[in-house]
């Protein structure tokens, strides 16, 4: 559940609940009070009976009238006696009761003419009044308490004495008492069912988001929050999730990455050791006059360069492997003739490759007219990298190194397979990787820094094409890349 939709509920169950509670508690403890507690004498109660001084009243305006009618049997004349009516007037007169004599339809005394008026017309006739009558009645709308004695003059005229009493509009304290603990019960029994909702869908999502990410803090990626809530608790923890797998993500590359840049230091360490030593050794042959003949000069010579050209090759690939890792690497892209293109490529390694004793075969099987969008140099080392890789791997005596161009139709597809000792299966989909080696010992003349085929597989893919090896150990490797051929349009939206 959504917070507005929540806060809205709440906002609800505060007003609606305690409202009906409050009115179910009232109605009961009225209904306890008027029935539990009602005075004996009371006729036509409602619930405004339930005022301050109703039992009160019931009780003094009783005694009153048990006081009259003993007055009754003794001497009934004395009703006719206004001193005696004035002295009942005078007692009363501090409890907002009054005296009213009726004699016959008019009225004999009343201790309050202006509020006689108003009731006369609702008092009862002669003949309810007697002791064994209903003594007392309640007229709510006026909230007067009426308790009537019958009697008769001394002429023989009908008359009636009434005990009429004001009852307070005031809560009774009785009432006041139930209601107030009522009330506190329906707001204690409100607050604790919101609170136990609000805990539960709101408090106990926060404190476990609140661990996982104390766990984050720690470290631990792996701490899982699973909520199948579609509010914005949902939301959050969904959230979560996608941010804890992100930074786990983000650590291992960090960690990866860590790794193989000490891998690539040590690497390079290997690499730019093994050349530096051969250097300083053969320069410490000639300062040191072992290359007394020419021969042996223009072989040291000749060393020192080569071991140079490694260390510069090194470097160049370090340059490119900056690039690769910042997405910087600078591209120039024309229009290649594939034929004419490979062509070069082939004469101009294939001399390096025939002062090592490797025969280089090449093949070209597409159209003289095919074209391809790409970048020539970085092309040229793609294809450097690959021989140079084979070159490097090569364990016959006697190495071949073919070179096919294949037509895919859309496509040009370019093989470059040797007869090295192979690649094992297991190796085979990790040799694209930075750092990766299939040849754990590092031994001198097979050593490498590893990046040479990412370098590879990076150009290509920017190229918009892909690569992939085939490989048998023992026999050797073949190197596959497609690059997609470049078609002129029509200008009728047709292809050339």
């Amino acid at each position: 559940m959504k917070f507005r939709t929540r806060l809205w509920v709440t906002f609800a169950i505060m007003v609606i609940i305690p409202l009906v509670l409050m009115a179910a508690a009232f109605f009961v403890i009225g209904t306890f009070l008027m029935r539990g507690q009602q005075p004996s004498g009371f006729t036509e109660i409602d619930y405004s009976a339930m005022a301050d001084s109703m039992e009160n009243v019931g009780a003094q305006s009783q005694a009153l009238y048990e006081e009259l009618l003993e007055q009754l049997k003794e001497d009934p004349a004395a009703f006719e006696d206004t001193a005696y009516l004035e002295s009942l007037s005078d007692r009363l007169n501090q409890k907002t009761s009054y005296i009213l004599v009726r004699k016959g339809g008019e009225i004999f005394y009343t201790g309050n003419d202006k509020a006689a008026q108003q009731i006369w017309d609702r008092l009862p006739p002669y003949g309810l009044g007697g002791a064994d009558s209903r003594p007392g009645y309640y007229f709510s709308e006026m909230r007067k308490y009426v308790k009537q004695l019958d009697f008769v003059f001394s002429d023989g005229s009908e008359g009636s004495l009434f005990i009429i009493t004001k009852v307070s509009s005031l809560i009774s304290r009785s009432l006041l008492i139930d209601m107030v603990v009522a009330i506190a019960v329906v707001l204690v029994f409100t607050s604790f069912l919101l609170t136990q909702w609000i805990h539960r869908g709101v408090l106990e999502p926060v404190n476990q988001l609140n661990i996982a990410m104390r766990k984050i803090k720690d470290g631990n990626f792996d701490y899982r929050l699973s909520n199948d809530s579609k509010g914005e608790i949902g939301d959050l923890y969904r959230n979560y999730e996608d941010m804890r797998l992100r930074l786990k993500e983000s650590t291992e590359e960090k960690l990866q990455q860590e790794k193989q840049n000490r891998e690539l230091i040590s690497n390079i360490s290997h690499d730019l050791k093994t050349p530096i030593t051969a250097i300083k050794g053969y320069v410490e042959g000639i300062m040191d006059g072992v290359a007394d003949t020419p021969e042996k000069m223009d072989k040291y010579i000749k060393t020192v360069y080569n071991k140079a050209n490694d260390m510069d090759r090194l470097i160049n690939e370090l340059t490119i492997y900056s690039g690769i890792d910042n997405n910087r690497i600078p591209y120039h892209f024309h229009r290649i003739n594939v034929s004419d293109y490979f062509k070069d490529c082939v004469e101009e390694v294939g001399l390096d490759l025939e002062s090592k004793n490797i025969e280089l075969n090449y093949a070209n099987l597409v159209s003289p007219d095919t074209m391809i969008i790409a970048d020539p140099e970085q092309m040229k080392r793609v294809i450097n990298n690959i021989i140079g890789n084979s070159i490097k791997y090569m364990d016959k005596e006697k190495g071949v190194i073919d070179i096919r161009i294949l037509d895919e139709v859309d496509s040009v597809r370019v093989e470059i397979e040797d007869n090295g000792k192979g690649i094992a299966a297991k190796d085979l989909p990790n040799i694209f990787e930075r750092f990766y080696r299939t040849d754990a010992s590092r031994n001198s003349s097979t050593g490498g820094n590893g990046i040479g085929l990412s370098i590879v597989k990076k150009i290509i893919e920017d190229h918009g094409g892909y690569i992939w090896a085939t490989s048998r150990e023992e026999e050797g490797t073949c190197m596959h890349f497609v690059i997609r051929k470049y078609r002129e349009q029509k200008k009728d939206g047709e292809t050339a």
